[in-house]
Formats: structure tokens, sequence, C-alpha cells
């Protein structure tokens, strides 16, 4: 019997991996990724130690399809349909817009020299509402802590401000 407890430990682990990699495969890795890990933990361990408890049911029968191992297939089948369930519900409530990431302002100054001076910058990625100050001369912002902007990229030229 030792040797059996070794084999049912190594389809235990073995089906971890697999319900993982499926799970990512078929539910999509950026939806597990959001979920929150108790409910990670009993699907994925769960359909793992049904997978055991199938086999150990097929092992101890006279027949590999009995009563218990059909048993066993029922309870996989039905965390399975959980874990399908628990990425459709990451997919439509958990999932962070990508507009909100995406959108862009727009900052148009005019120089204090002349409108022929006037530049086009690329400033702030908004992400959440807060206030903020731009220095135009020193091309520096100022940001709360708690603001939801973020720094972008800059081009602006050497002198700070572009010539026509």
């Amino acid at each position: 019997m030792p040797i059996l407890r070794l084999a049912y430990t190594t389809l235990f682990l073995i089906a971890v991996l697999a319900v993982f990699e499926l799970w990512s495969q078929v539910g999509g890795q950026s939806h597990l990724d959001l979920m929150p890990w108790y409910l990670k933990l009993v699907l994925g361990a769960g359909t793992a130690f049904s997978v055991v408890k199938g086999a150990a049911a097929a092992v101890a029968g006279e027949r590999a399809w009995n009563r218990q191992t059909l048993r066993w297939a029922g309870i996989l089948l039905v965390l399975l349909i959980g874990c399908g369930l628990a990425s459709y519900y990451a997919h439509l409530y958990l999932e962070e817009d990508e507009q909100d990431e995406q959108s862009v302002s727009k900052l148009n100054m005019t120089s204090p020299f002349g409108a022929e001076q006037a530049f086009q910058h690329q400033v702030f990625q908004y992400t959440g509402s807060a206030g903020s100050t731009f220095h135009a001369r020193s091309g520096r912002a100022t940001l709360p802590r708690s603001s939801g902007y973020k720094l972008a990229e800059t081009d602006w030229p050497a002198g700070h401000l572009a010539t026509p």
C-alpha cells in the first residue's frame, strides 16, 4: 500500500499542475490572476482531489467505472464548471477598464515670449481625478501623492520651448 499512496500523491501533484494549466488556457491567465487566492485554492485543490479520489475509486472497485468513480467524476465536472463560472465572473466584474488607462490629455500652452513660440506637448496620462500643477518654464509637474495622474514620456526640445 505505501507505493499506492506515493502514486496517489504523485497523481495529485500532476493534477494540480494540469488543472491550473487548463484553467489558464481556457479561462485566460489574466482572469485567473485577478481572482482571489482562496477561490483558486478551493477550486484548484478540490478539482485535483476529485481526480485522485476518482482514480482511487476506480482502483478499489471490481470494475473501473463503478458507482464511486461516477460520483467523483460528477464532482469533478461540477468543480470544473465552477472554475469556468469564476473565470466568467472575473471577466465581467474584476477586469480593469483599459479605456481609462489609454485616455491621454493634451496640454496646449503658449509661451510668454509670443504666440510664434507656441508648443503642444503630451504632459499627463490621466487615470484618475485629482489636482496637479504644471510649471511651463521648468517643464516639471507637481502631483499630489494621492493623485491619479502618471507622468507620460516627454518629447521636450532642449530649450523647453519649440521654435516654429
